[in-house]
């Protein structure tokens, strides 16, 4: 979404609105509602905020403080994404 690589749905963290309206990351990718995926790099979620990429992809506002939480829940996922390579696109060998 952010960082332009090609990753499978299982090396991103998928960030759900729920049909009640919330959003959150959902570590399943099972949850019903409309979703957005991400690699699993805190700058790409940094990213994503800046640009107001979830709010495109979700049809959603989000506030400043619901960002926070949001940034929360996905640090806490990282360590599942640490070995994923992303963020940067490839560079050309030279």
């Amino acid at each position: 979404m952010v960082c332009q690589k090609t990753l499978s749905k299982r090396e991103m963290v998928r960030i759900v609105r729920t049909p009640e309206g919330a959003v959150e990351p959902d570590p399943t990718g099972k949850k019903n509602g409309r979703g957005a995926y991400i690699c699993g790099d805190a700058e790409a979620f940094k990213k994503a905020r800046k640009t107001k990429a979830f709010e495109r992809a979700l049809k959603v506002s989000l506030t400043p403080e619901q960002y926070d939480e949001l940034e929360q829940q996905f640090v806490a996922l990282l360590d599942k994404y640490k070995s994923v390579r992303c963020g940067q696109p490839d560079e050309q060998a030279e």
